[in-house]
This record gives C-alpha cells, structure tokens and sequence, in this order.
C-alpha cells in the first residue's frame, strides 16, 4: 500500500480548488478519499473527533515546512484556533486527482464542517463494521449530533454517494 506524503497534502488543497479551511476538514476530506478508494496512503482509525491519521497531520505540517502549501492559524469568532491550507504557486510538483474524486474533494469542501464530520465518520464506522452506524454516530458526539445536523449529514452523505468512483460508499 502507498504511503500518504507531504506532496498529498499539496494534492488534496489543490483539489480543494487551492484552499482548505481547517485541520478536521482536511483529515475527514482526505479519510473520504481513502473510503472510496481513491485515498491517498494515509491509515485512519477512530478519535475523539472521528477518523483520524497522525500520518496526515504530521505530512500538513511537513507540508508546510518544505513550502508545498501554506499554513495560516486564525483565531475563530469563538476563540478557539484553526489552520487554512492554500496551495503554493511555487511549492513543488504534485498529483492531480480525477475529476470525481476532485469533485468529492469539493463538495467535502464546501459542507459545513460538522456535517462533515458526521457523514465522514457514519461512513469509517460502517467501514468497520457497525450495523447501524447512523445511531453510533449519535451516541458518540451527542453534542454535535443534533437531529437536524444528522438529517443534513445524511443529504451530504448521499450527495457524496453521487459521484463515481472506484469504490463506493456503503449504503447506510
């Protein structure tokens, strides 16, 4: 199996349409890729929030240090800190994706980030082998899954199922 990279992270920005807001999005987009088979060699398993690789957070910040992408850390409304990755002109030669798997890129881009996270992690749970992973995901982040989020997560889960790749999402 292919080992995910520093040059990835540049790969999945780029996909994003040159910009990624936020370290949990990056994680939950790049876990979608590897969930339809088009991954990019980074190993997930469950965390606090949801899938989770240390080997794609240490390639983010590797990334940035060899100028494949940039890192800026802002301060949220709320106080608490988030990154935004943008694509370097000059950061070095990087794979493209296929046009589904940019377009899931995109579409992960765009969703709200909790929504995100919830569909992401249905998705790894069922993965894994939960029967009913809609109602894990509730026990699990009970604070974040409020009935109207998961119906939302559950309309973003099927647009995901949309798009044909190599391997798709489980029916759940």
């Amino acid at each position: 199996m292919r080992k995910g990279s520093p040059r990835d992270i540049a790969t999945l920005v780029d996909a994003a349409g040159g910009e990624l807001v936020g370290r949990t999005r990056l994680q939950k987009t790049a876990c979608l890729l590897e969930l339809v088979g088009s991954g990019l060699g980074f190993r997930f398993s469950y965390h606090r929030y949801g899938p989770y690789s240390e080997e794609l957070s240490i390639a983010a910040s590797d990334a940035a240090a060899l100028g494949y992408v940039e890192e800026r850390e802002k301060i949220a409304t709320w106080g608490g800190r988030f990154s935004v990755f943008k694509i370097r002109e000059d950061g070095g030669v990087h794979a493209k994706l296929g046009p589904a798997e940019s377009g899931l890129v995109k579409a992960a881009t765009r969703a709200d980030s909790v929504e995100l996270e919830l569909a992401v992690t249905a998705a790894f749970l069922a993965e894994s082998g939960s029967t009913d992973p809609w109602a894990e995901v509730a026990r699990l982040k009970q604070a974040k899954a409020t009935d109207e989020r998961l119906e939302s997560a559950k309309a973003l889960y099927r647009k995901f199922q949309m798009f044909e790749v190599p391997k798709p999402l489980p029916n759940i």
